[in-house]
């Protein structure tokens, strides 16, 4: 019979993690160590919300309104000039569509909100009286889980009552107009300095990070927004064809709706076929329904592609689990930048897992670099 000699090299005793369960224990731990190192730092990001959050804004903002600036460089604006005429056009824009929002929604809240609830107990009666028995308690059940989970804290992530909310508003508010200055004016200079530590293909990499991260939110911001718009006006147009009640509101909630994918959508398209329903009868609150799907199957398969091009190559289901890991974590705040930034995540991937070389770091609108502001890059240090 064979004799097995056990191998040691140098006297040493064999590696217990060289074998495959060894290189399997050596993975988990990596693994764990990997989950243990997000979930501390989206904690600690959770601490610090009221910075993060508008900082994230600021940076959609900017990406979204960059070749607008480049624009008027071209026209042979200085940086300093486009950089305020751009800032000062994005606030005037975005004050005036919160104004037209609010005066227009606040003033038929309350109709909106009451025609919502009757289409909704017209919809449980249909549901106990029709066709097909349904149990009154399952009715009841599933409506008091909707309520529950909407006052739920998670939906309320991160909100507090009072005058801390308006405090809190306010303050994020401040910071995302200061912030969204310096990016504006300095945005190429602050990425340069922090890249200052690094050389090589690191640098390279980075470099390709930045300005696949700015094309990301930028495409996605613009396209959104487009989309959002085009949504508005089809089915803001079905309901005044319809003479639906409360028409225009309803068309600023699919507007407002339309930056939070996929479910957005459904939710206003719901509330419009509910108001629907009470004011004009179930026939035209059918045709609100088709209406809404038309417009949600055009938006899908053919304005998000043709408008976004590649800037979104994100499954639907990564998409939903995006929407609810943002929800979760930071309410609808969350919900709306989930999506871009899960995005700007895989860009990223894509970048460091790619081994395409790296573009000259050019500005494809002036086709010359961007300027450097000397107080952030040395002389000595700039790279080329």
């Amino acid at each position: 019979m064979a004799r097995t000699v056990e191998v040691t090299v140098e006297g040493r005793a064999p590696n217990p993690w060289a074998d495959s369960l060894g290189r399997a224990g050596v993975r988990s731990a990596q693994i764990l160590l990997v989950i243990t190192v997000v979930v501390v730092s989206v904690f600690a990001l959770l601490q610090i919300r009221l910075l993060v959050i508008p900082v994230l804004i600021a940076l959609i903002l900017a990406a979204a309104i960059a070749p607008f600036v480049n624009f008027l460089k071209r026209r042979g604006l200085p940086a300093a000039a486009a950089t305020g005429v751009a800032f000062v056009a994005l606030l005037v824009v975005l004050a005036g569509v919160a104004t037209v929002i609010v005066f227009s929604v606040r003033s038929q809240w309350n109709d909106l909100a009451t025609q919502a609830s009757s289409g909704l107990d017209q919809l449980q009666s249909f549901l106990l009286n029709g066709p097909i028995p349904v149990d009154p308690e399952q009715i009841e059940q599933a409506r008091s889980a909707v309520v529950d989970f909407a006052a739920s804290s998670q939906v309320r992530s991160g909100a507090i009552t009072g005058l801390s909310v308006i405090t809190e508003f306010l303050a994020g508010a401040s910071l995302v107009v200061v912030i969204l200055f310096f990016f504006l004016k300095d945005g190429t200079g602050i990425w340069n300095f922090f890249l200052r530590p690094y050389t090589g293909a690191r640098e390279a990499k980075l470099r390709r990070s930045g300005t696949r991260t700015i094309q990301v939110l930028g495409d996605y911001v613009r396209g959104t927004a487009i989309v959002a718009l085009v949504d508005t006006v089809a089915i803001g147009t079905a309901l005044l064809v319809l003479q639906v009640p409360l028409a225009i509101p309803l068309a600023i909630i699919v507007f407002i709706g339309a930056f939070v994918p996929i479910v957005g959508a459904t939710v206003a398209g719901i509330l419009a076929a509910l108001v629907a329903l009470v004011a004009s009868g179930p026939v035209v609150a059918l045709i609100v329904v088709i209406v809404v799907i038309a417009v949600n199957q055009l938006e899908g398969n053919l304005l998000q592609p043709v408008v976004m091009g590649k800037s979104l190559q994100l499954h639907a289901l990564v998409i939903l689990l995006a929407l609810t890991a943002g929800t979760i974590l930071a309410g609808i705040i969350g919900a709306v930048l989930s999506v871009p930034l899960a995005a700007v995540v895989w860009a990223i991937v894509q970048v460091w897992t790619s081994d395409a070389p790296e573009p000259d770091t050019v500005d494809p609108d002036t086709q010359k670099p961007e300027p450097v502001d000397p107080d952030l890059v040395p002389a000595d240090s700039a790279r080329t």
